[in-house]
């Protein structure tokens, strides 16, 4: 420190008085010694003035003591420097240090001449721990001169330590890019106080070198914004004189997450021609998710409906009249390319657009007729003559074969008049008016007696009263001959594999259905399928038989060409023969799987030609192209109208991505299990009567057995795959083979619907054969969409509790023919039909009647047809078949407006 300010002089006594009060024996010493040096002083003064001068100074520090700390053991010096001073001693937390721990150093200042003493003493551990917890350990100089005393600065002697354990450490954190980062720390306690530095990977944060950092005075690290270098551990590192301490590490993970990139353009129309559907895609890659970053939500594909502009080809006109004949002996006519003009980018038209000829035989003179204009005149009556021949030949040979065919099948007046004997005698070996394959009727007859009511069993009966609206029946005992249905299926199938158009039929009956019918119709159904072919009566010309067949093909033996977001909706199905003659349409029945919705779907029906090409006949929902086919969609069924057979197909094209299918999920397990591993089979159906049939007929030759009920599950054209999983097995008795969490189908192999049989299989292990109890959960979702869970608790040994879920195999013939293949008795059918088809007064006709059943709104098409009530009598009976409530129906007829309309009762027709 700097010298203090000198302080008055104090008279010898007072300066022998305060010698007096050093410890022992040198206070008396020093009083003595100032007495005698202040005599001598006195005595000098004018002797020697400088020397008079140095007295007259209070001595001032040079060197105070200043603050140390004590090393684990290690003793401290400290040490003052004064001048002038005559003697200098240390006094420690108010007591005096001995004069023997002083070591004393006397100089002069060269520069002032005066005297300097310099004195330094040891203070050790022990000395400081004596006073520990009373009061802080400190030393202090005081020098003395001829002039007084004066005292240093206090020094402060500590004990050095840092303690083990931080007060508050770094932790591991995951931040965003960008995001602001505080690492906290507060080091251990200490003497001195811990200075704080931060380790990043093991090497020093310098914020002078990176303005992103900065230590806060409490000495916490901040990022002012995350960047991905910052990924790293992180270290508090505390030091003093004592020791160097290092905090746990904490991991700053900086993570990005993702971000869409801009859409791409839409792709082109998926047709060429009509309507279809563009796609245009994103990715996740602006940014690309990093270090665990969250993956872009939404979706990666947006689909949408286009319409592309169909070209057409020009057609030419007519050909305008030839112009006069010119001077030049040529005249000329012209075209236009106008029916239709190209557009969309048709061709246009080829061939010349102006036609120019000689107008007088390539003479300019006309001349008169001669003999070989005679000649040609004559050629040209006589060829006339002979196609006037020709033609009444050929009428008169076609007259003869149909007076042949109606000698066939006597006609009869059951329509009109009651129920007459028909007799449909065996077709002639040489006859080409049958059509298709000529019918066996030489093997069976069946005699039908009484009143045409339907055969079969059940107390409703149709009775109709007397009354305006029906006259009375005629009853009496009529006999109808007719070839048997239950002709050898080896033979029929035969006899059509003969037939080029047929090469693709299944060969066996077990997906078949075949009989003979004429125009009392008649009715061919699938047994477990939902599949049927109605054959209304009037349908087949009278004089015609037809041998008529209904075929459900396997899918992967009929090629279907899907395109785009289509998918196959219902099972395929041929009737046939094509190309047969029917006055009525035919209606086939089939099921399907679509959740049907007009701005999810645009649904199509495809019937394929005969040389093997798919086209569209018929798209629901839009104005019918032509009156030939027709479409009733259900909830799980459609009832196709047809007056061309053939094979059909039901197709769907999403328009959008909530576009949905429905399938059937069943679970099928060993009826018996000698083993230790047991495997459980989830199907994943489209959901119709005939797919499942097959599954369970494929199990019944497996062994399986079902063991649980089966759930619906609504599958969204969303591009996500199917996913299975099991759970909540009890793992002291089974557990799974399965190397990952779920199994996964696919979201094309299910969407297409050409694989009928997609399953997964999961294959347990009992931990003993005495195992029979399995309990276990089974999840079945659709990523980002609906889900199924099936909960397994059963006995694998002999549970059967599930078996009346399955389809039973229905009694009863294939194929009905004549009156027993309908519910309404035919004559009564008839006079509904006769009484509703006219336009009723009020309003009472067959639109009432398709308002009672829920049918108005298939107005139009009834009203195309030649009879509206035929048709919607039809759709009834083929709706519902055999289960039908014909109580329903009298009431719905009653209820037209006529007074005596139909009613049921228990009594016989």
């Amino acid at each position: 420190m700097g010298a203090r300010p000198p302080r008055r002089r104090a008279p010898p006594a007072a300066a022998a008085a305060a010698a007096a009060a050093a410890p022992g024996p040198l206070g008396a010493l020093l009083a003595a010694a100032l007495l005698a040096a202040a005599g001598a002083q006195q005595s000098a003064t004018v002797a020697n003035p400088a020397s008079g001068a140095s007295s007259d100074l209070l001595p001032h520090f040079q060197l105070e003591p200043e603050d140390v700390y004590i090393v684990k053991n290690k003793a401290v010096s400290l040490a003052c420097r004064a001048t002038p001073a005559t003697q200098i001693y240390f006094k420690c937390n108010g007591e005096w240090v001995h004069q023997g721990d002083h070591v004393t150093q006397h100089s002069t200042d060269r520069s002032t001449g005066l005297p300097v003493m310099e004195v330094r003493i040891e203070v050790t551990r022990q000395q400081v721990e004596k006073i520990f917890g009373l009061e802080e350990y400190w030393c202090q100089c005081v020098a003395w001169s001829s002039s007084g005393t004066t005292k240093s600065q206090k020094a402060f002697v500590r004990i050095a330590y840092l303690r083990k354990n931080f007060e508050q450490e770094p932790t591991a954190r995951e931040v965003s890019i960008e995001q602001g980062i505080v690492l906290p720390c507060r080091p251990p306690e200490g003497i001195p106080p811990a200075e704080v530095e931060w380790l990043r990977n093991e090497e020093l944060v310098d914020p002078e070198l990176d303005a992103n950092v900065y230590v806060t005075p409490e000495h916490s690290l901040v990022l002012r914004q995350a960047r991905l270098a910052d990924t790293a551990n992180y270290t508090c590192v505390a030091k003093n004189i004592v020791a160097r301490r290092r905090s746990a590490s904490a991991a700053i993970t900086v993570y990005v997450n993702g971000g869409w990139s801009t859409w791409t353009q839409w792709s082109g129309c998926s047709t060429s021609c009509g309507r279809g559907w563009q796609k245009r895609s994103r990715t996740c890659t602006n940014p690309t998710p990093l270090n665990g970053g969250a993956f872009c939500e939404g979706q990666n594909v947006q689909k949408t409906a286009c319409t592309t502009l169909c070209p057409v080809d020009g057609a030419w006109s007519e050909w305008s009249k030839w112009s006069e004949c010119g001077a030049e002996c040529t005249h000329w006519r012209s075209r236009e390319c106008s029916e239709p003009a190209p557009r969309n980018g048709g061709r246009d038209c080829y061939g010349p657009e102006l036609d120019t000829r000689n107008c007088t035989s390539e003479l300019c003179t006309h001349a008169a007729p001669g003999a070989e204009d005679v000649a040609l005149y004559v050629g040209l009556v006589a060829v006339a003559v002979c196609l006037v021949l020709l033609l009444l030949v050929g009428v008169l040979v076609y007259c003869r074969k149909k007076g042949g065919l109606d000698a066939d099948v006597a006609d009869s007046s059951i329509l009109t008049a009651g129920f007459q004997p028909v007799s449909i005698k065996p077709s002639k070996a040489d006859n080409p008016s049958l059509l298709t394959i000529q019918p066996d009727l030489s093997t069976t007859t069946m005699t039908y007696q009484g009143s045409l009511c339907p055969r079969q069993d059940g107390p409703a009966k149709l009775q109709l009263p007397n009354g305006h609206l029906l006259s009375p029946l005629g009853a009496g005992r009529h006999t109808l001959h007719h070839s048997s249905p239950a002709a050898e299926g080896a033979d029929f199938v035969a006899r059509l594999s003969t037939q080029s158009y047929f090469r693709s039929l299944p060969r066996g009956t077990n997906n078949m259905a075949y009989g003979t019918f004429n125009f009392l119709g008649g009715r061919l159904m699938i047994p477990n399928t939902g599949i049927s072919l109605l054959i209304p009566p009037d349908a087949i010309p009278r004089g015609k038989i037809y041998e008529v067949y209904l075929t459900l093909h396997k899918q992967e033996e009929v090629r279907l060409p899907l395109a785009g977001c289509q998918t196959l909706l219902s099972p395929i199905v041929s009737c046939g023969p094509p190309g047969v003659l029917l006055t009525r349409p035919a209606i086939l029945a089939m099921g399907h799987c679509v959740e049907a919705s007009a701005e999810n779907w645009s649904i199509r029906l495809k019937k394929q030609s005969c040389e093997g090409t798919w086209e569209d006949v018929l798209q629901l929902g839009a104005e019918p192209c032509t009156e030939l086919y027709y479409c009733q969609l259900e909830a799980q069924a459609c009832y196709v109208f047809t007056e061309q057979l053939g094979r059909f197909a039901l197709v769907g094209e999403s328009l959008s991505m909530a576009a949905s299918k429905r399938l059937k999920l069943v679970l099928f397990a060993p009826a018996a299990c000698p083993s230790l591993e047991y495997n459980i089979r989830v199907y994943c159906l489209s959901d119709t009567q005939d797919v499942l049939k097959e599954v369970i007929q494929l199990e019944k030759q497996l062994g399986g057995q079902l063991i649980g009920a089966p759930r619906v599950l609504h599958f969204k054209d969303s591009y996500h795959n199917l996913r299975l999983s099991i759970h909540d097995m009890p793992s002291s008795l089974w557990k799974s083979k399965l190397l990952a969490s779920y199994q996964e189908i696919p979201f094309y192999h299910i969407w297409s619907g050409l694989q009928p049989f997609l399953h997964c299989t999961f294959t347990l292990e009992r931990l003993s054969t005495s195992t029979c109890e399995l309990a276990c959960k089974i999840w079945v979702w659709q990523v980002e969409g609906d889900g199924q869970s099936f909960t397994v608790n059963f006995n694998i040994a002999k549970d059967t509790r599930f078996s009346d879920w399955l389809v039973p195999d229905e009694v009863g013939t294939p194929a009905l023919v004549g009156p027993s293949a309908f519910k309404i008795p035919f004559l009564i059918r008839q006079k509904i039909i006769s009484s509703l088809d006219p336009p009723g007064t009020r309003g009472a006709d067959w639109r009432t009647l398709a308002q009672k059943l829920n049918l108005d709104s298939h107005l139009s098409f009834f009203a195309s047809k030649a009879s509206p009530t035929a048709m919607i009598l039809n759709l009834w009976e083929a709706r519902h078949f055999p289960n039908g409530n014909l109580s329903q129906l009298a009431a719905a007829v009653a209820e037209v407006g006529k007074q005596d309309g139909a009613l049921f009762s228990e009594a016989e027709c």
